[in-house]
């Protein structure tokens, strides 16, 4: 069962730093107001003191909403850093893609239209991913960059905790997590033209924002492609089985007839094979990914790893009677039914 709900998860965290931020926004247009209200006072006769009762009131206005502002932002990034690790809601049976991704990308897109509101807030008060303030504090990037490595953080956290199950498939699946995870980031905030440098005072489109940093793409291809290597090296195991044998390894009883050790050779390979190919696929049939085009990555590197050697192993020794009595058992997978039955993989259940 899972574990209780923390009191404040990351999707309510980001509709609640959005909504700061939002707030803030409008007390910065609200000031404008405030000060022209003052000057019609004073054109009426208002008197100092009910001038400075206005100002002290929009600063307090200000403050208030800039600590609040503040408040919320921390509160994501800790809600994100404490994504539970356990239970099925924080980390898929399956090994799919995490509920706290696709609410990281949501607080983003929330928050990065916000960007005048943000440098409110780092202006006045130092923060933990922006420590200075004033003109030297960052934008909206930094913290999105500091979002995203604590998302990181936690899928590595939420992968390790895959291997310590039970099973067969606790490795593969802690590979497939995050490839999944690392490949849903990069469809959903992955830049795919060419940097466009953002000016002071354009406005952001949450929906449509890409984050632009080189940043980005370089930790999290490296990243992807150490998972892929790691997840394809498990298939690995079924080339020992498919290596040519020396001539000098095979002795005929007649033209067409194996000698009784020969035949044993080529069983063991075959038996092998059969082995240990039925015990990996289905292990990784239970798998799944969200994306076709990762879907068909997989598959067709998977195929590379072993398919070509075994189609090669295939047609040599197949064709030679190596079995009085179980000699199609041996050949029961043939390349075309290995090819069909790898392309059946990760289908999403």
């Amino acid at each position: 069962s899972d574990p209780p709900s923390p009191i404040l998860d990351v999707r309510r965290a980001g509709g609640a730093a959005g909504a700061g931020l939002r707030m803030l926004d409008g007390v910065r247009m609200l000031g404008p107001s405030l000060i022209k209200l003052c000057d019609m006072s004073q054109d009426k006769g208002a008197t100092d003191n009910n001038l400075s009762v206005a100002a002290n009131l929009c600063m307090s206005i200000h403050r208030t909403t800039v600590k609040n502002a503040a408040k919320t932002l921390e509160n994501l990034e800790k809600a994100i850093k404490n994504d539970p690790l356990e239970g099925s809601s924080h980390r898929p049976p399956d090994a799919s893609v995490a509920a706290v991704s696709a609410d990281v990308v949501r607080a983003i897109r929330i928050i990065i239209p916000f960007d005048s509101a943000y440098k409110s807030v780092t202006k006045r008060r130092a923060l933990q991913w922006d420590p200075k303030t004033g003109e030297e504090a960052g934008n909206t990037e930094v913290y999105v960059r500091f979002l995203i490595n604590r998302l990181l953080h936690n899928l590595q956290g939420k992968a390790l905790a895959y291997t310590q199950d039970v099973g067969v498939d606790s490795q593969a699946k802690s590979n497939l997590f995050l490839m999944n995870n690392l490949f849903y980031l990069t469809e959903q905030l992955g830049s795919t033209g060419k940097p466009h440098k953002r000016k002071e005072g354009d406005e952001i489109d949450g929906e449509m924002y890409k984050i632009e940093g080189a940043w980005f793409k370089e930790k999290i291809e490296k990243m992807f492609e150490e998972e892929k290597m790691k997840y394809l090296a498990q298939w690995e195991v079924l080339n020992k089985h498919l290596s040519t044998l020396d001539k000098g390894d095979l002795s005929f009883q007649s033209a067409n007839l194996l000698s009784l050790d020969s035949g044993r050779i080529i069983k063991g390979r075959f038996t092998g094979f059969i082995e240990d190919f039925e015990k990996i696929y289905y292990v990784h049939k239970r798998l799944t990914t969200n994306d076709p085009k990762l879907r068909q990555t997989l598959i067709e590197e998977v195929k590379e790893i072993f398919v070509p050697r075994y189609k090669t192993f295939f047609d040599t020794y197949s064709k030679i009677n190596f079995s009085k009595k179980n000699q199609e058992q041996y050949l029961k997978y043939p390349p075309m039914r290995v090819e069909s039955m790898i392309g059946g993989l990760y289908a999403t259940m």
